[in-house]
């Protein structure tokens, strides 16, 4: 079994890359710096390849499983105008190369899983939703809908595609570990009025769905990838600070967000959504860490 990862360098791709490894995948990894692949993972079945003038395209075939997470982080900066449209043209470009390699080679992939998130669906209240809601209104939501159609075609050619629409991701690093240091100066709390929702899922938990949407020949289509049990943000506060031992109750009030960190405020940490994975546990997938006091004690142990 091989596997050509975009975006395998990244906070959840590194991690998919140990937990392919040790299921014995053969790994292919897209980057700008191909030579330094293999160093980072220390060889053992990890390849090194250039997105472009590279021959990944010839590795393509029914065998053959893509994982596009490629894309430029959404929480690194400010979103200026310049940084909305790398966000959003990092991943539209990364899909049409996978598109331009699949007619190079002439042969289609036998499964391809496409990177999305939960903003998908826009901002929803306290309304659970699952993978059949539409999507929303706002930035991540476009992001997130033409990210998703960016390898659309490829089901044409006979590809099974499933679409990752991916919570909260908790592990060590990624968004996490910025939301720790209010909290170690004892100054946690929540944005604005706390009840908007946050569908979260532990790191671990996010790599063994995507595997396993890569080995289920029946899995297609949409699966939100988060814990079944999403929080508001006061009770993730509220458990955060709960496992750090630090207060947890101090609000911060939505202009000073906005002051901090402009439009991104808005859509990141002053809205959210329930978002459930009905599917994937239709499917048959089982979460080792569903509840969030578990997941959190694992992360920061």
């Amino acid at each position: 079994m091989r596997a050509v990862i975009a975006g395998g360098t990244g906070f959840i791709g590194r991690e998919l890359v140990r937990e392919l490894r040790e299921h014995g995948w053969e790994i292919l990894i897209l980057s700008r710096h191909p030579a330094k692949v293999a160093a980072a993972f220390e060889n053992g079945g990890v390849i090194g390849m250039p997105w472009d003038n590279g021959d990944w395209p010839n590795v393509l075939g029914p065998d053959t499983a893509i994982v596009n997470l490629a894309g430029e982080n959404i929480a690194a900066g400010r979103w200026t105008r310049a940084r909305r449209k790398r966000i959003l043209e990092s991943r539209v470009q990364a899909g049409q190369r996978i598109l331009e390699a699949v007619e190079q080679a002439g042969v289609a992939p036998g499964v391809l899983i496409q990177g999305s998130a939960v903003g998908y669906y826009g901002p929803c209240g306290a309304t659970p939703i699952n993978e059949y809601a539409e999507s929303g209104t706002g930035f991540l939501a476009d992001v997130a809908r033409r990210w998703e159609a960016s390898t659309a075609p490829l089901e044409k050619q006979g590809t099974r595609r499933c679409i990752i629409r991916t919570g909260l991701v908790l592990g060590h690093g990624g968004v996490l570990s910025r939301m720790l240091t209010p909290f170690k100066y004892y100054l946690g709390g929540y944005p604005g009025t706390g009840l908007q929702g946050v569908s979260w899922i532990h790191l671990r938990d996010e790599v063994r769905a995507i595997r396993f949407l890569m080995e289920n020949p029946d899995a297609d289509g949409p699966y939100n990838l988060c814990s079944p049990h999403p929080v508001n943000f006061r009770k993730f506060a509220h458990v955060l600070g709960t496992v750090l031992k630090r207060p947890y109750k101090t609000p911060v009030p939505p202009f000073a967000l906005r002051l901090l960190f402009g439009r991104m405020a808005d859509e990141l940490l002053l809205s959210g959504q329930i978002a459930l994975p009905e599917r994937l546990t239709k499917a048959g997938f089982a979460f080792e860490f569903p509840d969030l006091t578990d997941a959190l004690r694992d992360v920061l142990a």
